[in-house]
C-alpha cells in the first residue's frame, strides 16, 4: 500500500505563517558563517544570577519535580503580588495572579479567554508580532495602530483614537516597546485608560521590561490607575530583567473574574509552570536586585555606544527609553530593511532582523538587540559602518 506523505494543503487554516520566514531563513545562513555577531534575538547575554540558579537547585533537591497548583505556588503569587504593589501601585491579590510558562503563554491565555471570533484587538505597529499570532488563533481580527518615527514610535491616545470601531474588544500597550526600546509617557497612559474606559475596553499592560528603563524614564502601570484595575490585564515575567528566558516563567495579573476563566486556558495548556522555575522566580523577587540593576547598567553603556555608532554612519533611529533594542531606519541606504538585513549577514557577518517581523509594513526599519559585550558591539557597528558606506559609494 503506497501512503501519501502529509503536505501543506494538511495544515488548518488558522495557521497564518506557512513559508519559513525571514527569521528561520537568516538563522539558517548563520549557522553555515563564522564569526558572525548576532543582533537579533531577545535573549539576554547574561547568565541567571547565582542565587537564582541555587535556589532552582535547591527545589529540585528537595524534590520541586511534581505539579504546583495550577495558579502556581502561593508564595510566588504572594511575592508578585507584593511586588505590582510596591514597585508599580496595581493593586492585584494573590488570587488574582497566575504564573505562566513564560509571558508569552500568558498572552495567548488571554486571547483565547476574552476573545470572540471577529473581535478586534488593537495591536501597535511596531509591535511584538507574536500578539498577531494569538490574536488570530483566538479567532480575533488583528487591527493595526500605525506608530510615527517622528515621535520615536510612542503610542498616544489620539492616535488610538483614529482605529477604534464598534468592533473593538481590546487594546494591547507593549512598555517599554519591543522593537523600539519607546517608553510610552505617563500622561498617554492615563488618556489610553481613560479611552478604555470610555469605550468598554480590555486593556493589555504587557510590562515585561519594566524594570529596564534609562534617563529617568518612568513605566506606568495602567492597573495603578482609578477605575482600571477592573479591565486590566498586566503580563509580566522573570525572562528579560533576570536573564531567565530559558527558565520559561511569566505571569498575568488580572480582576478575579477574568483570573478564573484564564486559569482554565493556563491549566489546559500547561498545567502548571514548571515548579522549579517557580521557585527560582521566588528567589528573583526576594532576594537582592543588584544584579537587575548591573545589567540595566550594562545595557544602558551598550546602547550609548551603539547609537553614538549611528549617529557617526548617518543612520537614524527611534530614540530607546527602555528595553535593549534600537530601533533604526536604514530606508535611505537604497535597500528595503529585509534586503540590507541579508546582505549584511552575508557580506559582513552581522545579524540584525527586519521591521517586518514586527508589523512594520514600510520595510525600512531594522532592530538592533544590544545582547553583545561592548567590544563586539563596537566590531559589530564597524562591519555595519563598512557596509552602509559601499552602498553609498
Amino acid at each position: 500500500m503506497t501512503v501519501a506523505a502529509l503536505g501543506p494543503q494538511r495544515i488548518a487554516s488558522r495557521i497564518k505563517l506557512k513559508e519559513q520566514s525571514i527569521r528561520t531563513k537568516m538563522l539558517d545562513i548563520a549557522a553555515g558563517l563564522e564569526d558572525v555577531i548576532a543582533l537579533g534575538r531577545g535573549d539576554p547575554d547574561f547568565d541567571t544570577p547565582a542565587h537564582i540558579v541555587e535556589a532552582g537547585q535547591k527545589a529540585l533537591g528537595n524534590g520541586a519535580t511534581h505539579y504546583t497548583h495550577p495558579a502556581g505556588l502561593p508564595a510566588l503569587r504572594e511575592a508578585i503580588s507584593a511586588y505590582l504593589k510596591a514597585d508599580c501601585g496595581a493593586d492585584y491579590g494573590a488570587d488574582e495572579i497566575v504564573v505562566t510558562a513564560g509571558a508569552q503563554e500568558a498572552m495567548f491565555c488571554a486571547m483565547l479567554a476574552l476573545i470572540e471570533p471577529g473581535d478586534e484587538v488593537i495591536v501597535p505597529s511596531p509591535g511584538y508580532n507574536t500578539y498577531h499570532q494569538h490574536i488570530e488563533l483566538a479567532g480575533g481580527k488583528v487591527v493595526i495602530l500605525p506608530l510615527a518615527f517622528e515621535n520615536d514610535f510612542a503610542l498616544t491616545a489620539e492616535a488610538l483614537e483614529k482605529v477604534l470601531t464598534p468592533r473593538s474588544r481590546m487594546i494591547c500597550l507593549i512598555n517599554p516597546s519591543n522593537p523600539s526600546g519607546t517608553v510610552t509617557p505617563p500622561e498617554e497612559v492615563e488618556k489610553v485608560a481613560r479611552l478604555a474606559v470610555e469605550r468598554d475596553l480590555i486593556l493589555v499592560s504587557d510590562e515585561i521590561y519594566s524594570k529596564l528603563v534609562f534617563d529617568g524614564h518612568r513605566v506606568l502601570s495602567p492597573a495603578s490607575l482609578p477605575g482600571l484595575k477592573e479591565r486590566t490585564i498586566t503580563i509580566n515575567g522573570f525572562s528579560k530583567a533576570y536573564a531567565m528566558t530559558g527558565w520559561r516563567i511569566g505571569y498575568f495579573a488580572a480582576p478575579k473574574p477574568l483570573a478564573a476563566a484564564m486559569t482554565e486556558i493556563h491549566h489546559g495548556l500547561a498545567i502548571c509552570a514548571a515548579a522549579v522555575s517557580q521557585h527560582a522566580a521566588l528567589a528573583a523577587l526576594t532576594g537582592p536586585q543588584d544584579c537587575v540593576a548591573m545589567m540595566r547598567d550594562t545595557y544602558d553603556e551598550r546602547r550609548r555606544v551603539t547609537c553614538a555608532a549611528l549617529d557617526a554612519m548617518g543612520v537614524p533611529y527611534a530614540t530607546p527609553g527602555g528595553a535593549f533594542y534600537i530601533y533604526a531606519k536604514v530606508g535611505a541606504t537604497g535597500l528595503p530593511a529585509s534586503e540590507f538585513c541579508l546582505r549584511l549577514l552575508e557580506e559582513e557577518r552581522v545579524m540584525l532582523f527586519p521591521g517586518t517581523l514586527y508589523g512594520d509594513h514600510t520595510d525600512d526599519f531594522v532592530r538592533l538587540s544590544l545582547l553583545q559585550p561592548k567590544d563586539r558591539l563596537i566590531e559589530a557597528t564597524e562591519r555595519m559602518g563598512r557596509f552602509v558606506q559601499q552602498l553609498a559609494a
